[in-house]
């Protein structure tokens, strides 16, 4: 009897053992688990047949008059020895920079389309939204620097070729690549960390932050802070010295004793500004406020604006009326 009962003792024992040494790789394959998510699913802009054939071919026009408008300005300025200026070496950054950007969302929106498949890989997405991120940013740079070139030309024009040195242009352009560079790497990796658990539909045409922040199952806390202080920081500062340009050049024109002329730079310098306007104000719009206020319809229609409409505009806004 007492043999038996401590034979008992014994296995309960042993399988208590058994039970806590296996303890931390159970829970390990339960955390790996929660994170297992290997895809996300783009759920477009539209589920109504209609309407997707209608986006698709409207994606699919603004993106070959993107790259075809883009194109042309890249190869005119590299064949044409008088177009190597300042004002044209940054146009010509900005064209490159328009193409990479479309071309980092849209082609995936009418190959899924086509297909008939929603799916992108977890590391694709992470990969598609460090270069959106990136090419963001260079346009961003990128504008704030024309800014400051036609601030230079009109209200300093005989210092012109002193102050926009071709040294100080590959300056802020390499500047520029490298802080985008390394500021849309730092987004990737805080959204690298995170878990992700059983829902993995994207309500969006591409891999955006805020969408995936909202889909993680672990602490976004740190991203939404890095959004609203260093992002910000890096958005609004440019935003702020291309204003403070064009108050400075609005001022230089009102001296302009004609009236033709006085008009011809206004309405050159307005569409310019209505480009950074909406630009920036969809941006402002999806990024900068809690995660909590975000609507996925809104913020889905506000970033068609910057990531299609805008590089779409860019081409002839900036090609076409720079000169005057």
């Amino acid at each position: 009897m007492d043999g038996s009962t401590d034979d008992r003792l014994s296995r309960h024992e042993e399988c208590l053992m058994a039970v806590s040494t296996n303890l931390p790789q159970i829970q390990l394959r339960r955390g790996a688990n929660q994170s297992s998510v290997s895809e996300f699913l783009l759920l477009g802009l539209s589920r109504q047949p209609q309407q997707q054939q209608l986006l698709f071919l409207l994606f699919l026009t603004m993106y070959l008059a993107t790259v075809l408008g883009n194109l042309l300005i890249l190869l005119a300025i590299s064949v044409d020895s008088r177009l190597h200026i300042p004002m044209y070496f940054f146009l010509f950054n900005l064209s490159f920079v328009d193409i990479c950007f479309s071309s980092t969302t849209v082609p995936k929106v009418l190959a899924n389309h086509i297909l008939g498949r929603q799916t992108i890989s977890f590391s694709g997405c992470l990969t598609q939204m460090y270069f959106v991120f990136m090419f963001v940013d260079m346009d961003n740079f990128l504008l704030a620097v024309m800014a400051y070139d036609r601030f230079v030309a009109v209200c300093h024009p005989l210092h012109y070729s002193v102050k926009m040195a071709p040294q100080l242009c590959a300056l802020l352009v390499t500047g520029s690549w490298v802080t985008a560079s390394l500021n849309a790497l730092l987004h990737t990796l805080l959204m690298a960390r995170l878990s992700f658990c059983a829902d993995n539909a994207i309500p969006h045409f591409f891999c955006d932050v805020t969408p995936l922040l909202k889909l993680s199952c672990s602490d976004t806390h740190l991203n939404e802070v890095m959004i609203l202080t260093e992002a910000a920081l890096i958005m609004i500062t440019p935003f702020v010295c291309i204003l403070a340009s064009y108050v400075l050049i609005t001022c230089a024109v009102l001296r302009i004793p004609s009236t033709k002329g006085r008009w011809k730079a206004f309405s050159t310098c307005g569409s310019h500004l209505a480009v950074v306007l909406l630009f920036y104000g969809t941006i402002i719009a999806v990024y900068f406020n809690p995660l909590s206020s975000h609507s996925s319809e809104k913020d889905t229609v506000a970033t068609v604006m910057y990531t299609v409409v805008t590089p779409t505009l860019n081409p002839f806004i900036y090609s076409l009326r720079n000169r005057d």
